[in-house]
């Protein structure tokens, strides 16, 4: 007899746990299935050289939502934040460096030293920032509304958000319907005069998307961001132990709360009969039965690869082989036997404490993007980098250190190549770009981690190589998110759910989808 469970969740990263812990506090009794040998998805530290560990793909938290951390008791089970004063430091070719503060009026200084009038606008911008994110922020807290027969909770729901919109008043109403269509390259131009003010805020825009600056919509992407941290650049998000410590204390909570965690098991295939999800089975052959099946894959891989698609409308699955998710992120993590001396920064090593952005213009960010469109990678990509030992010694040997570089863009699929072949070209681009602002880079790399678009799907599981398990977009979001009619985290197949990042609100290491799936499918299993 195969064995049944209240509840199967295929995927044991962050969203996964989170709907575990929700769902076990709710009475029922999951089980989480999680193909690595390590629970954590995407936000897992791991040690790539002896005595070197590092967050091996999402480097930066969030933020989690308040709520996940205090429900969850995360801090009581080991979860640490490091609080930066640094929230960005944004580098130019010429020397210079704009650093950009947790507080205010040191944020002010530093632009100032730019441009008077950008440190003017820059409050204004930011309190205008925060009111439209406060808005957008109750949107992503909330299962999208069925549209065709609203229930009460649903009309409620959107009664608030109508106030809400209200209380923006005029100015900044007409600010959220006018910006979240925009490029976000127009958007920072209408309010600053600095190359690198712009590019540092609009690179918040962009960051793990197929979009440019020029692209329109990427306002939408930097408003979503905005809704959980209303720092223009957005703010340092640590945790002592690396990204995985937030994970490992959601798999603890979740453990408490009495669901089941197993690794190293993969799922084949999802049970579908009549119409109804059964279960799973297991890649060794056995099977697993449950009153519903959860995923916290991506959608594609879910009801396209686990899913026989002959259980589907072949209309729906049209639709869903063209939702998009065009991977364009490449990772490096570098064991470096000293800190890197960056010439911008004249020795202010505090200011490496935060991230650090390299991608100086608007147009320096369009030209990197420009190159994956037609099939190859940046020569001169656009960085995020994080030295995360140098706030947590604990990941590196003494005296030494671990760096943290995202890459855009590298595009999932290559023309006329193929990416095991460009492996050393691309960490070879890394490091090269890298040395332009902190020439003794190279010669003090012990060590590389190079993890391809390739490798994010086939050893992370992320179909296409996209981190956010399909782009972020105004027809891919809210009640479109991952499609039109099916926003609610239910699939066509009765007792099939989703929980990842391809549902709502879907943006990063927030907890959202995984949140709110958890509430959803509750009163569903309730029924």
């Amino acid at each position: 007899m195969p064995e049944a469970r209240d509840v199967i969740i295929i995927g044991g990263g962050h969203n996964g746990l989170i709907t575990a812990f929700y769902l076990a506090k709710a009475g029922f009794k999951p089980v989480v299935l999680e193909r690595r040998p390590v629970l954590g998805g995407a936000a897992i530290t791991e040690e790539f050289r002896p005595g070197f560990r590092c967050s091996t793909l999402t480097h930066s938290a969030g933020p989690i939502l308040p709520e996940i951390v205090r429900d969850m008791q995360l801090e009581r089970h080991g979860l640490e934040f490091i609080r930066s004063e640094v929230n960005l430091t944004a580098l130019s070719p010429e020397g210079r460096a704009l650093v950009l503060y947790s507080d205010a009026s040191r944020t002010l200084e530093e632009i100032k030293k730019f441009s008077p009038h950008d440190a003017e606008q820059y409050p204004e911008f930011q309190k205008s920032l925060e009111k439209v994110g406060n808005v957008i922020g109750e949107l992503l807290r909330q299962p999208p509304p069925n549209i065709d027969d609203p229930s009460r909770g649903d009309l409620w729901a959107m009664l608030q958000t109508g106030r809400s919109l209200r209380k923006l008043g005029k100015k900044d109403m007409y600010r959220l319907l006018r910006w979240g269509p925009m490029a976000v390259a127009d958007l920072v131009a209408e309010v600053f005069e600095t190359e690198l003010v712009r590019a540092a805020i609009a690179a918040r825009g962009i960051f793990g998307t197929a979009l440019g600056p020029w692209s329109a919509g990427s306002s939408l992407v930097l408003l979503l961001r905005a809704a959980g941290d209303p720092q223009p650049s957005g703010s340092a998000n640590f945790v002592r132990g690396g990204i995985g410590a937030i994970t490992q204390a959601m798999a603890a909570a979740a453990r408490e709360a009495g669901a089941e965690l197993r690794t190293g098991v993969e799922v084949k295939e999802i049970i579908v009969k009549n119409g109804d999800a059964l279960g799973v089975v297991l890649a060794r052959g056995e099977e697993l039965h449950a009153k519903a099946v959860i995923s916290n894959a991506d959608p594609r891989r879910t009801l396209l690869k686990l899913v026989d698609p002959a259980h589907l409308a072949p209309n729906f699955v049209l639709k869903l082989q063209h939702y998009r998710m065009p991977g364009t992120v490449a990772k490096m993590n570098l064991a470096l036997s000293g800190l890197p001396t960056f010439t911008a920064l004249k020795g202010n090593d505090a200011a490496l404490c935060g991230r650090l952005h390299i991608g100086p213009e608007i147009d320096y960010l369009e030209r990197a993007f420009d190159e994956s469109k037609y099939g190859g990678f940046s020569s001169h990509p656009y960085l995020e980098v994080t030295i995360p030992s140098l706030t947590d010694s604990s990941l590196a040997p003494v005296a030494k250190h671990v760096m943290s570089v995202y890459m855009q863009y590298a595009p999932f699929e290559l023309k006329g190549t193929d990416w095991e072949s460009q492996r050393d070209a691309l960490g070879n681009t890394i490091v090269n770009t890298l040395a332009e602002y902190a020439p003794d880079l190279p010669g003090l790399v012990e060590d590389a981690q190079i993890i391809m678009p390739n490798d994010l799907e086939s050893i992370y599981g992320l179909t296409g190589g996209h981190i956010f398990h399909g782009e972020l977009a105004l027809d891919q979001f809210f009640t479109m998110r991952p499609l039109l009619d099916w926003a609610r985290y239910q699939t066509p197949i009765k007792n099939l759910y989703l929980c990842g990042s391809g549902t709502h609100p879907g943006v990063g290491l927030t907890g959202g989808s995984g949140w709110n799936a958890a509430r959803e499918i509750a009163k569903h299993l309730r029924r």
